[in-house]
């Protein structure tokens, strides 16, 4: 779902301290465990005590609440799996992960994040999702959804009917009061809340192979083919504010992004892109030639989930809705045939037991809950992500030449 990262801006990185893109090792990592490391469940005791300690200390600051306080419902007012989110962004950096996350939750307040969500105009909230990347409906092979956005489709005239669509009135009143992000980006950030409180615990339920560990990352495939200068020039300022705000207040919710289709000219697009993030979210990003787009996804993704467009199997182009795997399906059918053609507007929420409508048409409020299917996946099945078929064998990828050499 991030545009291009989800971890501490950098104004100006030194290009020879960032890491070395190996599609074919990260690959390698990724079917392992080591990526689950600073993860839930997957803590060393140094990591396991600074998560202790950074609890106590936003609770002694007044922004964290244990399940029991004030009569609260058991649970605390954020679960482990986001705190750790801000504590990885720091490298486990007690002090500074406070800061981080205090600002977001202050952000979170003064913009009314929540009630932005949840009471969202529904076409302004799809007006959106046809700007920003698109969850395919589909998981890669540790369960961590997929997002594919193609930025030709942010042309000049595409991005002039979707201005001419921000209207005040548009926005929820808690919204309109307070905040000083231009409605373009608040509606961006009701995508984050989607990618965090729909697909994000929709995922986390469905089978997997760590089903101990919550999903909180997406995995982004960035298609950027049929794209000339000038239009990236266009996009330059629209996606940089957009993704430092994002990176800001909502870190590592990045695990990777492939970037296919790159023109001749890209070096000159990334030289913007690499000065907006520090080396750790860089490291991030693969470049992709066409004949490593396949060997590649397929190293990550079973085929099933790859769209065909990119030598996948999946049936699914953009503007579709989600073309939710037969796990999914059993899991939440309840929201549409899940083919990638029917599939409920808007926004919604998913607590594990079901799913509660949300948003706002002329009508008035959306508020319904959907109950999950009773026989749908659960958490601790370990079956790979994919249309619930055992994994192909995969093909290890050609090594492609990292991104930061590529566009140096």
């Amino acid at each position: 779902m991030p545009l291009f990262g989800s971890s501490k801006p950098s104004s100006n990185p030194d290009p020879s301290e960032q890491p070395q893109n190996d599609p074919v090792a990260s690959a390698s990592a990724a079917a392992g465990t080591e990526w689950l490391a600073g993860h839930l469940h997957h803590l060393t005791d140094e990591q396991q005590g600074k998560l202790e300690e950074f609890k106590k200390l936003c609770a002694e600051k007044g922004y964290y609440k244990t399940g029991g306080e004030d009569g609260g419902n058991g649970k605390a007012s954020h679960d482990d799996a986001t705190v750790l989110r801000f504590l990885r962004a720091r490298k486990f950096d007690v002090n500074a992960a406070w800061d981080q996350f205090k600002d977001t939750e202050d952000w979170r307040k003064d913009n009314a994040i929540e009630k932005l969500y949840e009471n969202i105009d529904i076409d302004s909230y799809e007006s959106a999702r046809r700007m920003y990347p698109q969850w395919t409906g589909r998981r890669d092979r540790r369960g961590i959804p997929v997002y594919v956005f193609e930025i030709k489709h942010l042309n000049a005239k595409n991005m002039a009917a979707y201005n001419e669509t921000m209207t005040t009135s548009n926005l929820p009143a808690e919204a309109q009061k307070s905040s000083t992000v231009p409605e373009r980006l608040l509606r961006l950030f009701a995508l984050y809340e989607n990618l965090l409180r729909f697909v994000m615990p929709v995922c986390s339920k469905l089978p997997r192979p760590n089903p101990e560990t919550p999903i909180v990352t997406s995995t982004n495939i960035v298609d950027v083919s049929g794209v000339g200068l000038k239009q990236f020039w266009n996009l330059k300022g629209h996606m940089q504010d957009a993704s430092v705000l994002a990176t800001a207040h909502y870190p590592e919710t990045l695990d990777r992004i492939f970037i296919i289709g790159a023109p001749s000219f890209f070096p000159t697009v990334w030289s913007w892109i690499k000065r907006w993030f520090d080396p750790g979210t860089t490291s991030k990003i693969f470049i992709l030639s066409a004949s490593e787009v396949k060997p590649t996804l397929t190293s990550f993704m079973d085929p099933s989930s790859i769209p065909k467009q990119y030598g996948g199997d999946l049936d699914w182009t953009w503007g579709d809705m989600p073309n939710l795997d037969q796990p999914a399906k059993d899991l939440i059918g309840g929201v549409g045939s899940g083919d990638g053609k029917e599939f409920l507007k808007g926004p919604m929420l998913f607590d594990g037991e079901g799913i509660r409508v949300l948003g706002r048409e002329e009508k008035g409020e959306r508020r319904w809950d959907i109950p999950a299917a009773a026989n749908g996946a659960g958490a601790g099945a370990s079956t790979p992500a994919g249309d619930g078929e055992k994994a192909s064998e995969t093909a290890t990828a050609a090594a492609p030449v990292p991104a930061q050499e590529q566009a140096s």
